[in-house]
């Protein structure tokens, strides 16, 4: 009788064993894949808040700054490691061979790490004042491995410095006994400075990823703010046209009962009329009816229609109650406009004055209406606070709700601060004219 071996899956790798693999894919990926990759320093932006410290003209060459930089520390790493060697051509030469990785980190960051590691065997070698890092090489690698950590992730200033302990340790034991190396001391030395250099990179990442996050949230705020701004609108225009319409079917049923003997053809054009303006009317609240947000607060049939700015004194009777002296000037000769500019209208006065009240407590307001022949015109200006009540912030929704009612009637508005320091709001809204009755 033949036994069979049950076949099993893959066999479940350790977490240790996967951390380690990671870890290699990760070295073989920062510092051993593209090594000579074409990647040059960026330029600098000059749009900090630093870079505005400096005139226009200064500020145009600032963009250059970390190129500058980088070959100052280049020359600085030539100075060090051409003090160790005995000569002016071995000055020349170990002062070279500790200057070209760093200016090499401007085109090629990973592949100066290698040349800088490669070059520091020969320049203890050549300089004989210490090992395994030379005076030149201790300056010149590490200010590489600073430059490349700014430019990389934190993983490769990790891997780049347990690579150059691990040659401090070979190469140290190789050239004359571990114990005297100074492996150690650039260990702490370039441990100290990547950390630093990782801090500040970590830092201002997390400062972009806030930025761009407050952005996205203002961004997706504002379209909130319009989209519960047109839910409004839409919701009052709902109200007043289903006041009229609801207006306009009953007086075309009670129509015939007004005239004695009405003929067939009138009572079967206001039977007409009713019947369009039902179906008009109940189309309307199954399309905008959506909109409401509670049934109990907002009624599908209106109690009574929306404010207009006949009941403008109503509104600023309750302003001056609540602590603002507020003054009303009509000019034109006043005249009925459509139910949707009145409503607006209205509610830009009411948002307008709700800021003051908020923004300027104290200041005195004033509100000028002006019937004129193509359209209406508001203004609504208060001074600048006053008092020892603070202005109370607000979420900036009352401007963008304001703009979007003006731009629903196709008018145009300007919001902005007085000399005095107060505010203004400046709105006109285009009215078509009536046409005259032909004589």
């Amino acid at each position: 009788m033949t036994e069979t071996t049950p076949t099993t899956g893959p066999r479940e790798r350790s977490p240790e064993f996967s951390f380690v693999q990671s870890a290699l894919r990760g070295l073989r990926a920062d510092l051993f894949r593209d090594v000579r990759a074409y990647r040059p320093l960026p330029r600098l932006a000059t749009d900090g808040p630093l870079a505005q410290l400096f005139p226009e003209q200064i500020r145009r060459e600032l963009d250059i700054l970390p190129h500058i930089v980088v070959v100052c520390l280049a020359l600085l790493s030539a100075a060090v490691g051409a003090t160790a060697a005995v000569g002016e051509y071995g000055s020349l030469v170990l002062g070279s061979i500790a200057a070209v990785p760093v200016a090499l980190t401007l085109v090629r960051p990973v592949l100066a790490w290698w040349v800088s590691l490669a070059a520091a065997p020969v320049l203890a070698i050549e300089s004989g004042d210490l090992y395994p890092w030379a005076s030149g090489s201790i300056m010149a690698h590490t200010v590489v491995m600073a430059i490349v950590a700014a430019r990389t992730r934190p993983r490769t200033a990790a891997w780049m410095w347990v690579l150059s302990g691990v040659y401090g340790v070979l190469a140290g034991e190789a050239l004359g006994g571990w114990y005297d190396s100074d492996a150690a001391p650039m260990a702490l030395l370039s441990g100290i400075v990547l950390a630093l250099v990782v801090l500040i990179q970590a830092n201002r990442t997390t400062r972009r990823q806030v930025v761009a996050e407050r952005t996205v949230t203002a961004v997706e705020r504002d379209k909130r703010t319009l989209l519960e701004e047109r839910t409004t609108i839409a919701r009052e225009l709902h109200d007043v046209v289903a006041h009229h319409m609801s207006v306009v079917a009953i007086q075309a049923e009670a129509a015939p009962y007004r005239v004695e003997n009405p003929p067939p053809e009138l009572e079967q054009a206001f039977a007409t009329i009713r019947e369009n303006a039902v179906a008009a009317l109940t189309e309307l609240r199954r399309v905008l009816g959506v909109v409401r947000v509670d049934s109990a607060a907002y009624p599908t049939a209106p109690d009574a229609p929306q404010p207009t700015l006949a009941d403008l004194d109503r509104l600023l009777e309750n302003v001056r109650e609540a602590g603002l002296t507020v003054t009303k000037t009509v000019t034109g000769a006043v005249r009925d406009l459509p139910p949707g500019v009145e409503l607006s209208a209205y509610r830009i006065v009411q948002e307008a004055l709700s800021n003051t009240l908020r923004h300027a407590p104290g200041a005195e307001a004033a509100v000028d209406i002006g019937y004129v022949l193509g359209g209406l015109g508001l203004r609504v200006v208060n001074g600048p606070p006053t008092g020892l009540v603070k202005p109370s912030p607000g979420a900036g929704h009352g401007i963008t709700g304001m703009r979007e009612r003006v731009s629903m009637l196709s008018g145009v508005m300007t919001a902005g601060g007085t000399e005095d320091g107060g505010y203004e709001v400046t709105v006109f809204v285009p009215v078509a004219t009536a046409p005259e009755a032909d004589a």
